[in-house]
C-alpha cells in the first residue's frame, strides 16, 4: 500500500509540474503563430497518444520530463528534416527573435507562476501562523545542535547578532539567511546569557540542525484499517506522549522505536481531547503499525491573516526565499564547501518527500509542489544544452553575431546535452538509492 501511495503522489507531482511547464511552451508557440507537431510527457521514443488537429498529444517512454515539438526547431526529438526546405511562416525558425525567446522561456515562466499562485493561495486561505516561542523543547541526539551543547529549556535570544522573537525567525536565520556560514547563538540559560558558537564544519549540508521548539507534540495524521494501530484504538488527531515510558517530542523518534520493535510489544501513551490513554501495540514483521505522523506545535501562537494583495506579497517572498536557498546551495557546491551528492535528489527523493507531504495534508503537499516547481524552473533556465537555458544561449548568440548556427551543430549540441542529462539522472537515481 505504501508503495502504491508513493507511486500515486509521485505521478501527480511530476505529472503536474511537467504538464504546466510544457503547456507554457505550447501556449506561447500557438499565440505566436507556430505549429506544434507534438506535445509529449516524457522523452522519446513515443509510447502512445492521440493526434488532434496538427498536434500529436502523447506519452513517451523516458520519464524524465517532457517536450513540445515545434515545427522548424531542433529539439529533444533530434529531427532536422525541415532543414532541407525553405522556412515556412508557421515554423520556429521563421519567427522573429523575440517570439522565439518567449516560446523558449514560457515553460520556466509557467513554473514560476504556478509556485506564486500556490503560495499566494496558501497565504490567503491559511494566513501565517507565528509560533510565539524561542524556547528549545528538545535537542535531537547526534545533531549539530546536540554537539554544540544546546539543552532543553534554552531560550534563544539572537542568531548571528539578529534578535529573535519567535521560532520562524530562528528557522529563517539558521536555514536560509546564514546557510553555509558559521552560526553564533546567544541563549538564556538559568537566568544567564550564554554564547554557543557552531562552526560551519559542524553542520552537514541539508542536515537537520537538531532543535525542536518547545510545545511540540507528535500527532497521528492517518490510521490504516486493519493495522495494529487501529486495533489498539488509535485515531487521527491523537497525540503520542510516550513509547515504553520514553517521552516523545519528534516524529522521527517515534518512527525509530516502532521500526526497531518488529513483533515486539511497545507500551504507548497518547492524548485525545486532553485525556491520557494507554495501550500496548505490536508492530508487524516490517516494523509498522499503520500510522502517518507529523510534528505539531501546540503552544502560544498568533495567526496573521492577509488581504488578497498582502497574500500575493507574502507569496512572492516565499518564492524569493526558495530561489535564494537554491542558489546558495549551488554556490556552496561551486565553492567546494558542499557536495553534489548532498544537494540533488532524484525520483526516489521526490517520491519520499511527495508522499510525506501529502500525508501531512493538502497544504503541506501544495507547499512541496510549489518548492519543486521553483527548483524545476531554475534548473531549466540554467545555460545547459538540452535545457531551456541552453536554447536561450544559442538564440542570444545568433542575435549578437547575426548569423544562424548550422542545424547539424545545434543537433550535436542537443544530443550531447541530452546524453549528459541522462547520465546526470543516472547519478541522482544512484544517489537516491544509496541515501534512501
Amino acid at each position: 500500500m505504501q508503495i502504491l501511495n508513493m507511486l500515486f503522489y509521485t505521478g501527480i507531482t511530476l505529472g503536474v509540474l511537467v504538464f504546466i511547464h510544457e503547456l507554457g511552451h505550447f501556449l506561447a508557440a500557438k499565440l505566436t503563430g507556430m505549429r506544434v507537431d507534438r506535445f509529449s510527457i516524457g522523452f522519446p521514443p513515443r509510447a502512445f497518444g492521440k493526434k488532434i488537429g496538427e498536434t500529436d498529444y502523447c506519452i513517451s517512454w523516458i520519464p524524465v520530463g517532457g517536450y513540445v515539438k515545434i515545427a522548424g526547431m531542433v529539439d529533444e526529438s533530434f529531427d532536422t528534416d525541415f532543414a532541407a526546405s525553405e522556412p515556412q511562416p508557421w515554423e520556429f525558425r521563421a519567427k522573429p527573435m523575440w517570439a522565439r525567446m518567449i516560446v523558449i522561456s514560457a515553460g520556466v515562466i509557467m513554473n514560476v507562476l504556478l509556485a506564486i499562485c500556490i503560495f499566494w493561495g496558501i497565504n490567503y486561505t491559511h494566513g501565517r501562523l507565528i509560533e510565539e516561542t524561542t524556547e528549545v523543547g528538545f535537542v535531537n541526539g547526534g545533531t549539530p545542535a546536540a554537539a554544540a551543547g544546546f539543552r532543553s529549556g534554552d531560550k534563544i535570544v539572537s542568531v548571528n547578532g539578529e534578535q529573535v522573537t519567535h521560532w520562524d525567525e530562528i528557522q529563517t536565520l539558521v536555514y536560509v539567511e546564514n546557510f553555509g556560514k558559521d552560526l553564533s547563538f546567544v541563549v538564556q540559560r538559568d537566568s544567564k546569557e550564554e554564547r554557543i558558537d557552531v562552526p560551519r564544519s559542524m553542520v552537514p549540508d541539508n542536515a537537520d540542525f537538531g532543535l525542536v521548539e518547545a510545545h511540540t507534540v507528535v500527532m497521528i495524521g492517518r490510521v490504516n484499517a486493519g493495522m495494529p494501530a487501529e486495533k489498539v484504538g488509535l485515531k487521527p488527531g491523537d497525540i503520542i506522549v510516550s513509547l515504553n515510558d520514553i517521552p516523545m517530542a519528534r516524529d522521527t523518534a517515534v518512527s525509530h522505536i516502532i521500526r526497531s520493535s518488529a513483533n515486539t510489544p511497545v507500551k504507548m501513551t497518547w492524548k485525545r481531547d486532553g485525556e491520557l490513554m494507554s495501550g500496548t501495540v505490536t508492530p508487524n514483521e516490517s516494523g509498522l503499525i499503520g500510522i502517518s505522523l507529523g510534528n505539531y506545535y501546540d503552544g502560544p501562537k498568533k495567526l496573521i491573516n492577509y488581504t488578497v494583495l498582502e497574500a500575493l506579497g507574502a507569496g512572492l517572498n516565499n518564492v524569493y526565499q526558495s530561489t535564494a536557498m537554491f542558489f546558495k546551495s549551488i554556490g556552496q557546491v561551486i565553492a567546494g564547501k558542499s557536495s553534489i551528492k548532498d544537494n540533488f535528489g532524484g525520483p526516489i527523493a521526490i517520491a519520499k518527500f511527495a508522499t510525506q507531504s501529502a500525508e501531512n495534508g493538502i497544504t503541506s503537499f501544495l507547499s512541496f509542489l510549489a518548492l519543486l516547481s521553483m527548483s524545476l524552473a531554475i534548473l531549466n533556465i540554467l545555460p545547459f544544452p538540452a535545457l531551456d537555458g541552453g536554447h536561450l544561449v544559442l538564440l542570444i548568440y545568433e542575435k549578437i553575431f547575426r548569423r544562424e548556427i548550422p542545424h547539424n551543430v545545434k543537433l550535436g549540441i542537443q544530443k550531447a546535452g541530452f546524453i549528459l542529462l541522462v547520465l546526470f539522472m543516472i547519478f541522482v537515481i544512484y544517489n537516491d538509492i544509496t541515501r534512501f
